[in-house]
């Protein structure tokens, strides 16, 4: 079976600064694969690197089988035209902390954008696919409603539906409660587990322990830019073997 994002000693550096420093892992098809760490540890970057929001500096990182960003000729790499990467990233949703809605749109406008947009879907398609997904977010009653009519909580489910608008075989979190009122949070974790329980393979850096201990399949804790420990999330979170996790889980739990 193909791991659905494969990764082979990833480097990233911004200058003289290391932020990724030999990152190796893998996420099966169908996985919730969760990231913890504290901030600067590097998981958000590694996150936009499996969709070449970031370029890697050295290694190998595949999505479904293919090499991300690049093509390999012999030993060398080439980096993809940026419509070559444009097509890789289609496969690929992506949540942020940060809503990134369009404010000039209503929220069922949002999810329709891309479909037409990218794939040339004709709207009635687009919209239909649009108001299902607003109906599994839980927000069939705001299709009409701009960015500023929405709750942070409704915002982020809205970005959630405009994701899967695409159809992608591998969903990115990056963090997608802690921009949020702690009584909205419930309302996003719940569209993520529903998405979890579909199938869906899904990569979350999260500060949401219960989340990854109920939902995750594999849990990676990183540091300083590396993999300091890994396994079932219970296992991780409930017998850490590292001194380093030790101490992290210790104040966040």
């Amino acid at each position: 079976m193909t791991a659905m994002v494969k990764a082979e000693g990833v480097h990233k550096s911004y200058g003289a600064a290391h932020i990724l420093k030999g990152i190796d892992l893998e996420v099966n098809n169908g996985e919730v694969f969760c990231l913890i760490g504290p901030s600067g540890s590097g998981k958000s970057t590694f996150l936009r690197c499996i969709n070449h929001l970031e370029k890697i500096n050295a290694g190998r990182l595949y999505v479904d089988g293919q090499l991300v960003g690049y093509r390999q000729k012999g030993d060398k790499l080439y980096e993809l035209k940026d419509s070559e990467v444009a097509a890789q990233r289609r496969d690929i949703g992506m949540v942020f902390q940060r809503f990134n809605l369009f404010p000039h749109m209503t929220a069922l406008a949002n999810v329709m954008e891309a479909p037409i947009q990218v794939k040339g879907e004709s709207k009635a398609v687009a919209r239909e696919r649009a108001e299902r997904l607003l109906d599994r977010v839980g927000l069939a009653d705001k299709a009409g409603n701009y960015p500023s009519q929405l709750s942070g909580g409704q915002q982020q489910r809205v970005a959630i539906a405009r994701a899967l608008a695409m159809e992608p075989k591998l969903m990115l979190f990056d963090e997608p409660t802690s921009a949020l009122d702690p009584e909205l949070v419930g309302d996003v974790l719940d569209v993520m587990r529903d998405l979890a329980e579909s199938g869906m393979t899904m990569v979350v850096v999260t500060h949401e322990m219960g989340f990854a201990r109920e939902v995750g399949d594999s849990l990676v804790f990183m540091d300083g830019g590396v993999v300091v420990e890994s396994g079932h999330p219970r296992e991780v979170l409930g017998n850490p073997q590292h001194d380093r996790t030790k101490a992290f889980l210790s104040k966040v739990l």
